[in-house]
């Protein structure tokens, strides 16, 4: 099943499935019932280094890309983890950056897709 990505800040929805949080941070402004969150993934985020550098500057996406990968190269287990749940379940990857194009949920899901491809 394909991964779904979707802001927190949207309605959830019964198509979302399992609503993953992949965030380091709670979003601002969003009580915990309101979210709906099904699992919250903060060690799956960027390290607090990486997601200040990057600082959701599409001329830096690249690299983050990249660095990103490399920390997820060293965290195996929750990858295989959340492989084996887009296997076996419809899921969303629920994230709070506004930039919709350039965050670390569609760096996250590219990042698993190929994964499953190898």
């Amino acid at each position: 099943m394909p991964i779904s990505l979707k802001r927190v800040y949207e309605k959830p929805s019964l198509k979302d499935g399992k609503r993953i949080l992949v965030e380091r941070l709670w979003p601002r402004g969003l009580k915990k019932d309101e979210a709906r969150i099904d699992e919250w993934l903060r060690e799956v985020a960027p390290s607090t280094e990486l997601r200040k550098w990057f600082g959701h500057d599409p001329a830096k996406w690249d690299e983050f890309k990249e660095r990103y990968w490399n920390e997820l190269d060293k965290r195996k287990d929750i990858i295989s983890k959340l492989a084996k749940e887009h296997r076996e379940n419809k899921v969303t990857f629920v994230f709070a950056a506004k930039d919709q194009q350039h965050n670390n949920a569609v760096a996250l899901k590219e990042y698993i897709e190929n994964q499953l491809k190898n």
